[in-house]
């Protein structure tokens, strides 16, 4: 109990922070056990967090707490809220409403945080009596989906950002694959991660982005010029765009990347806003 009590007092000083950081530590100095957040990977996750194990979810962005079971799953681990009363915390961390959304989540167990990403809709069995209407889905580095088999981008990037490790992934990136997170990033409805993606025009492509629903890109379009510069990429790509208002109107997009050259990080030039 008291590492419990110990590890959320730091927690809620440490969680602003949490991704800007390669690897967050956190060490008792009364007692030598190490608190580091740790991606790890799905096979030894699985092995951390059995089924029928009990822990502790802290939501990264609100710093938000509860209880769960895993009750089972073989490819991502498929859990419950242990009572109602950590069902309704579940649900204040979703602003009251069930969602498919994404979230970056610590997952605490015994004397270990692990990096993980969780989604908020209830769906398939339930067996605990704590009003949840189903179980969610907590993935982990390399966990896929039961459905396709796949791993979930969107999960990724949680998981990444949990374990403070976005902004280094986010500069190992090829521009294609630089698209490919802003898609995610547009569907999710993650801000953050499309703010860290741009070199300009941050405002202009919010104000846009609000009154996008969904945005797909027809990955078979993709057509590449290297603009024969090293620090620059253009790639036009067909897109289609959904908007709020139901309305959808399909797009031939013309995308610049520009290069950081201090970090290496591929960073999508603003004049896209102007094509949404």
């Amino acid at each position: 109990m008291k590492k419990i009590v110990f590890l959320f007092t730091l927690i809620c000083l440490l969680l602003g922070n949490i991704t800007s950081v390669g690897a967050l530590t956190l060490e008792n100095k009364d007692n030598p056990t190490s608190f580091t957040v740790k991606i790890l990977p799905w096979d030894e996750a699985n092995k951390v967090i059995p089924k029928k194990s009990i822990f502790t979810i802290i939501d990264v962005e609100t710093g938000l707490h509860f209880e769960v079971q895993r009750r089972a799953g073989s490819k991502h681990a498929d859990v419950q809220p242990l009572t109602f009363k950590d069902t309704k915390m579940m649900k204040t961390i979703y602003n009251g409403k069930w969602s498919w959304k994404r979230r970056a989540i610590l997952i605490a167990t015994k004397d270990q945080l692990l990096a993980a990403s969780m989604h908020g809709m209830p769906h398939g069995a339930g067996a605990l009596k704590n009003g949840f209407p189903g179980h969610f889905c907590v993935h982990f580095y390399g966990s896929t989906t039961h459905g396709s088999g796949n791993e979930d981008l969107s999960h990724k990037i949680m998981i990444l950002r949990a374990g403070g490790k976005l902004a280094d992934y986010l500069n190992e990136i090829e521009p294609v694959q630089v698209l490919k997170v802003f898609e995610t990033a547009v569907n999710q409805r993650d801000n953050e991660t499309v703010r860290m993606l741009f070199s300009n025009k941050e405002k202009q492509l919010h104000k846009r982005l609000k009154n996008i629903m969904f945005f797909s890109m027809n990955r078979k379009s993709v057509q590449i010029d290297n603009e024969h510069n090293p620090f620059i990429q253009r790639i036009s790509v067909d897109a289609t765009v959904y908007h709020c208002d139901f309305s959808k109107q399909r797009k031939s997009m013309d995308i610049i990347l520009l290069k950081d050259s201090l970090t290496g990080q591929w960073r999508i030039d603003g004049s896209i806003a102007d094509q949404l």
